[in-house]
């Protein structure tokens, strides 16, 4: 169901900090990171990310949903729309994120940032 999550931070050496700690004992490790991100997860894949967002009007999770096709993207951009999502980005490819990330971001009704992502090499 979920390709990623995303937790925008204010502080974000002390959430990297709480994240390594805690997550090392669920066999987790830190995955990547910047001046503003941090990434966490096992075996390569990075399931969890944390951005540094000051601002307190910039709270609000990332849910990064999988999606099987290009076509259900599309579709759930769509239908999120006419269910009172806002835009956030328009299906299309994402080439700085990979060769194959496909995605259509929202924002829900209460502010969260909701993407569908399909990796698949489109036929």
């Amino acid at each position: 169901m979920y390709d990623h999550i995303g937790l925008r931070v204010r502080d974000l050496a002390a959430s990297a900090r709480f994240y390594r700690a805690a997550l090392a004992a669920l066999g987790h490790e830190q995955t990547a990171s910047d001046a503003t991100s941090a990434g966490f997860g096992s075996a390569g894949s990075t399931g969890l990310w944390l951005a540094q967002t000051p601002r307190v009007g910039e709270r609000g999770a990332h849910l990064a949903f999988r999606a099987a096709s290009r076509v259900a993207v599309e579709s759930f951009y769509k239908e999120g729309l006419a269910a009172g999502g806002r835009d956030n980005g328009a299906p299309g490819l994402r080439a700085d994120y990979g060769p194959t990330y496909f995605a259509a971001f929202l924002v829900d009704p209460d502010g969260n940032n909701v993407e569908a992502v399909c990796l698949a090499q489109e036929k």
